[in-house]
């Protein structure tokens, strides 16, 4: 699935002419079909987690891009998965940050919105580990901790 995606990516930037960074967001049918379901013509939220996981994030590339630059090694450095905070985290207060924070390999990035509302993307959760499987767990431990 992984190589299709990236053929049908390849085709979308060829057929567009697409210079600089475009998100092109999936979804996969109950069957396996992946369907494109977004293009988003600047970082996207599905990659904040290259800020720690990637050599040069998808921010940096966008500069590179537009100031004409070199694009940068886009290797990703260890398997990472990611949490995305909405709004509704807050419903009961102040999460619980400390408890969170307590999962040795994930990061909290909080994107200095002042007002909460359910489904606003507020930050998101990144969990670096030795495989996908076990930084999905623990970015997973780390949000349900949150006191949700």
């Amino acid at each position: 699935m992984t190589r299709e995606a990236v053929e049908i990516t390849r085709a979308v930037f060829e057929k567009l002419d697409v210079v600089g960074v475009l998100c092109v967001e999936f979804f996969v049918t109950r069957n396996g079909q992946l369907l494109i379901n977004e293009l988003a013509p600047r970082p996207h939220n599905s990659g904040h987690l290259t800020v720690d996981a990637n050599i040069t994030s998808q921010f940096e590339q966008q500069l590179r891009c537009v100031c004409g630059l070199p694009l940068g090694d886009v290797t990703q450095l260890a398997p990472a998965a990611m949490a995305n905070l909405l709004g509704d985290v807050w419903t009961n207060g102040e999460p619980n940050w400390p408890a969170a924070a307590n999962v040795g390999n994930v990061k909290i990035h909080l994107y200095g919105k002042l007002s909460a509302r359910p489904g606003r993307k507020m930050g998101h959760l990144t969990a670096i580990a030795g495989d996908v499987e076990t930084a999905l767990s623990d970015v997973t431990r780390a949000r349900n901790r949150l006191g949700l």
